[in-house]
């Protein structure tokens, strides 16, 4: 058996007709910069989140851009976040010279550990930028309680996690403003890059769709140093076809985890925990285990994809030497690191094919 680890080409091919016709409609009209699927889009993400505004972006990483440079980021000023992650998380932070402050990960949910966050405000800290890992977000509500606290703004890196939940809402409509990617094989993706930034604040919001189109106010005229953000109206006609279907995907990958959970108990590995106050959008099924390197070989060997994410946390990388990290610093992420493996993971795994890894595993 040769096993597809996220099923784009089936998913496409579910929703062809739709899609093809989506696709169509923009062709048709030529309106490739900011055409009317794009404001359709986003008053879908707000239907369907509930948050005031979405604000659609050219991709995941920019997202973040965005929502540090509506809250005036300034050189030297620092955002508290997770070294086990994927590197926009830290790298957007240093694009705009300000300082990622790493603090250690839980080693349950792999996600940013709220009792060591107090530990590293000082004076210039801005901001704290939990990431929803694999799906599931950070402890918000601990996250949030600290930052009113201490007066700081969240910033949610929900790249992998649309859908998910906290508390009974979903992550989107949770901190100051959160963000989210739909690169293709995030749970709801394009066929291309994009993203979105949201938040339930007028002015922020305002800002932000002024600097995805380079901090126009009105054509020619601009009132901030933005950039250019804007998502393809393509991509977001594509976004919206799937935006339909979005509540069944997540039921299903809901369904497809359970089972791997269940045909993978007592095998010696460990399985991925959900906080009892979260859902998770299941981005990734990442299991633990001493023998990856081997695992991953016999794995392939028998037509099973897997990944790591991710093999380095980010204090260890050579663009973020400049911080003086060092190995040890972060044990737990430095563990994980060297023990995750993703399976494949899509609404769409049949029942023959987990039973396949789980009896490969």
């Amino acid at each position: 058996m040769q096993i597809d680890f996220a099923k784009l080409q089936y998913q496409y091919q579910r929703y062809k007709e739709e899609i093809d016709q989506a696709i169509h409609a923009v062709l048709d009209k030529s309106n490739y910069i900011m055409g009317n699927e794009v404001g359709e889009l986003e008053a879908n993400l707000q239907a369907f989140t509930g948050v005031k505004h979405a604000i659609t972006c050219s991709s995941g990483t920019d997202a973040l851009l965005l929502a540090m440079m509506a809250l005036e980021i300034e050189p030297e000023d620092e955002i508290i976040t997770t070294p086990f992650t994927f590197i926009a998380t830290a790298e957007t932070i240093a694009l705009l010279k300000a300082k990622p402050v790493f603090v250690d990960i839980d080693e349950q949910t792999y996600n940013l550990d709220p009792a060591q966050i107090e530990a590293k405000i000082t004076a210039k800290t801005k901001a704290i930028m939990p990431v929803s890992l694999y799906g599931q977000p950070a402890n918000m509500e601990a996250i949030q309680a600290i930052a009113d606290q201490h007066g700081l703004k969240v910033i949610i890196d929900g790249a992998q996690s649309f859908g998910a939940t906290f508390d009974g809402k979903f992550d989107s409509n949770l901190g100051d403003i959160a963000t989210t990617s739909f690169f293709p094989a995030k749970p709801l993706g394009c066929f291309g890059d994009g993203g979105a930034v949201f938040t339930n604040d007028d002015a922020l919001a305002q800002k932000i769709k002024s600097l995805r189109v380079h901090g126009q106010s009105r054509r020619y005229h601009h009132q901030y140093i933005g950039m250019g953000g804007r998502m393809d109206t393509l991509q977001c006609g594509v976004v919206d076809v799937k935006l339909k279907h979005y509540a069944n995907d997540l039921a299903l990958r809901q369904e497809v985890a359970d089972k791997y959970t269940k045909a993978l108990e007592g095998k010696g590995m460990i399985l991925p925990f959900v906080d009892p106050q979260a859902t998770s959008a299941w981005a990734q099924y990442s299991i633990r285990v001493d023998n990856r390197d081997q695992l991953q070989a016999k794995l392939k060997a028998q037509g099973i994809p897997t990944a790591v994410h991710y093999p380095m946390p980010l204090h260890l990388q050579e663009c973020f030497a400049y911080l003086g990290y060092q190995k040890g610093d972060f044990p737990v992420a430095e563990k994980v690191s060297q023990e995750i493996m993703s399976l494949p993971m899509n609404p769409y795994l049949n029942d023959d094919e987990i039973a396949y890894i789980a009896n490969a595993l």
